[in-house]
């Protein structure tokens, strides 16, 4: 039998505090360090940014060489542009990512994004289903939308090869049901890749595909899984450009902090920066946790900006914020 303690002011002022401590870890930005060698990464000065904010839910940063940083506003069906010390612009959205017809996800607007080797703005369009590219004259072309003649179930997150094969994950979290949704086709959550126009299903046994980035060499891919088991993966790329040999690169599945397994991406040392449980996790190039970049909200992705290639920008939950680190991150161009 559970034995109820007597209430006094004594109780009622020590939950008060718990409360405050709890509300103020929960609303700084901080950076864990569980590792020396976290310090060749950043310094010990180092301060986390919040640079705008008043969004629904932000995802899919990816650094222009222009110099502003596009990322998306999920639920708002908006990309906007991000140009330092000025505001945001919204460029394209939302009749581009809304359609009223059964073809289109619960979700309406785009998710992950990156940019070609000529500049153009690739996205993983939720809202269609499909993965599509902004022409240098604005117009949109649609690069895949099916596997086999069946839709897509809401593509996520997507990244360049070298060679120009785009690889992306096609989790249902866009579907209002998810896996139930009856207007999910495919039989499975897959990873895929376009080549030439072709679609290939690589990755077909994994319950939330999510976040996917390659190494620096490209002899591996790294992709994470969502949930129910909360996994960074890693493959090996094998010289066709399929994947093999997966391995659990770490396994967050235990961490009772609010977050999933989300964006990666990784710097030109091998490191690897994956959106988790708490915030962006860090990791040695053979799977060791170095430390946290905590943010006030969840944190959902991440990208390399500026000139050099040193800023991390993180999007989370309605806001954006940035951190300036020693290595220069990979970028897709």
């Amino acid at each position: 039998m559970h034995r109820q303690l007597p209430w006094t002011v004594g109780n009622f002022v020590i939950l008060i505090l718990i409360g405050t401590l709890q509300l103020s870890a929960q609303n700084t930005a901080q950076i864990d360090r569980l590792d020396p060698a976290l310090d060749a990464i950043i310094a010990s000065d180092t301060a986390i940014e919040k640079v705008a904010s008043g969004f629904q839910f932000t995802e899919g940063p990816v650094w222009d060489l222009a110099g502003f940083l596009f990322f998306t506003d999920i639920n708002a069906a908006v990309i906007n542009q991000w140009f330092p010390g000025r505001r945001v612009v919204p460029v394209l959205g939302p009749a581009a990512f809304t359609e009223k017809d059964l073809t289109v996800a619960g979700v309406p607007g785009a998710n992950g994004l990156t940019i070609d080797r000529e500049g153009r703005l690739a996205a993983c369009d939720q809202g269609h289903r499909v993965v599509s590219r902004v022409e240098k004259d604005g117009k949109i072309t649609v690069l895949a939308d099916r596997y086999q003649g069946k839709r897509f179930n809401s593509p996520n997150d997507l990244v360049y090869k070298s060679d120009g094969a785009l690889y992306f994950t096609d989790p249902p979290y866009g579907l209002e049901r998810e896996d139930l949704d009856r207007k999910k086709e495919q039989p499975v959550n897959g990873v895929y890749r376009i080549t030439s126009g072709k679609v290939e299903l690589l990755v077909k046994d994994l319950p939330r595909p999510n976040g996917i980035a390659f190494s620096p060499d490209e002899k591996y891919i790294y992709i994470d899984n969502s949930e129910p088991q909360k996994l960074f993966l890693r493959y090996d790329v094998n010289p066709d450009g399929t994947l093999s040999h997966r391995t659990v690169f770490h396994d967050v599945t235990s961490s009772p902090e609010p977050g999933l397994p989300d964006g990666l991406k990784v710097d030109q040392r091998g490191n690897v920066y994956g959106a988790g449980p708490g915030g962006i996790w860090i990791f040695s190039p053979t799977g060791k946790h170095l430390g946290t970049i905590r943010v006030p909200e969840v944190a959902a992705n991440c990208a390399w900006g500026d000139k050099d290639g040193q800023t991390l920008y993180i999007t989370a939950t309605t806001s954006l914020y940035r951190i300036r680190l020693k290595i220069p991150g990979i970028r897709p161009y």
